[in-house]
């Protein structure tokens, strides 16, 4: 889960303005990072077949949210996967 500190931190590293909450860059490395630590959480509970299906949820809306930064401005797009590391 993340904490208020890194939610805000992770916010404003990615935000386009000051009052920046809900542009497709912020919500894409708001995701990266709650992806990352579910992750975590389940390499260490294999059996947690909820939190998976989460985070099967959580890819598929990262993954839509990429898509239409791509069709709407491809630097924009380009820029957040080159700082996320989400591509090759």
């Amino acid at each position: 889960m993340l904490t208020k500190q890194k939610k805000t931190k992770t916010i404003k590293e990615s935000a386009v303005h000051d009052k920046d909450t809900g542009s497709p860059e912020v919500q894409i490395a708001l995701l990266s990072k709650k992806i990352d630590e579910l992750t975590s959480h389940l390499r260490k509970h294999l059996k947690d077949k909820h939190s998976r299906r989460g985070l099967l949820q959580m890819v598929a809306d990262r993954r839509s949210q990429l898509k239409y930064l791509e069709g709407k401005d491809k630097k924009r797009y380009s820029a957040v996967v080159k700082r996320l590391g989400l591509k090759k």
